[in-house]
């Protein structure tokens, strides 16, 4: 029971920090405004652990690799914390483990990206609905809109409602259910 509930946080605690990591990748990505107050936050929350890694792992080509390494990193101790509280016998395993939770690791944090953005783009959707003019928008479009541009050539609108949102949806969707999954169970069936 208690080894349920340290899984429960430390995936929660994880995956949220890993989440904030990946925001900050995609926001120096798309070039979002960081004088926006959501910005702001989550560069405070990440700082800490983005700025002494840019020191060792320098950014190229325009990607902050330091973020992508930090939230690969996150997601890894979460796997194999995970796996050790699921009493998972590492010492029996040997090295062959290690490769595995690497991918492990890598597969979630893609996992975790294709949830961020169903979740940015419904954040966008309901606040289109609700209140444009919140100063989170201005974050969400410039996030959500490299996605959903290519989609609008695409998809036509009808009767003046954008049907690229829910299109991006099931995109995400059967790329979480076909080669992520398809990787994933690979994975897990060489330990």
């Amino acid at each position: 029971m208690i080894a349920g509930a340290l899984t429960f946080l430390i995936q929660t605690l994880g995956n949220l920090f890993v989440i904030a990591v990946l925001l900050r990748f995609m926001m120096q990505l798309y070039r979002v405004p960081f004088r926006n107050p959501f910005s702001q936050f989550i560069v405070a929350v990440t700082d800490f652990a983005v700025k002494p890694l840019r020191r060792v792992v320098p950014g190229l080509y325009g990607l902050d690799w330091a973020c992508l390494l930090l939230a690969w990193l996150v997601e890894l101790a979460v796997v194999t914390a995970s796996y050790w509280l699921d009493g998972f016998p590492f010492a029996l395993a040997g090295g062959k483990v290690w490769p595995v939770m690497l991918g492990l690791a890598a597969v979630r944090l893609i996992s975790l990206t294709v949830y961020m953005i169903i979740g940015l783009t419904l954040v966008r959707a309901v606040l289109s609905w609700v209140n444009a003019n919140t100063p989170l928008m201005p974050v969400v479009y410039e996030l959500t809109e490299p996605f959903l541009r290519p989609l609008r050539r695409i998809v036509p609108m009808i009767g003046q409602v954008d049907l690229t949102p829910l299109v991006l949806f099931i995109l995400c969707q059967l790329i979480l259910m076909v080669p992520v999954l398809a990787i994933e169970r690979a994975l897990l069936g060489a330990l």
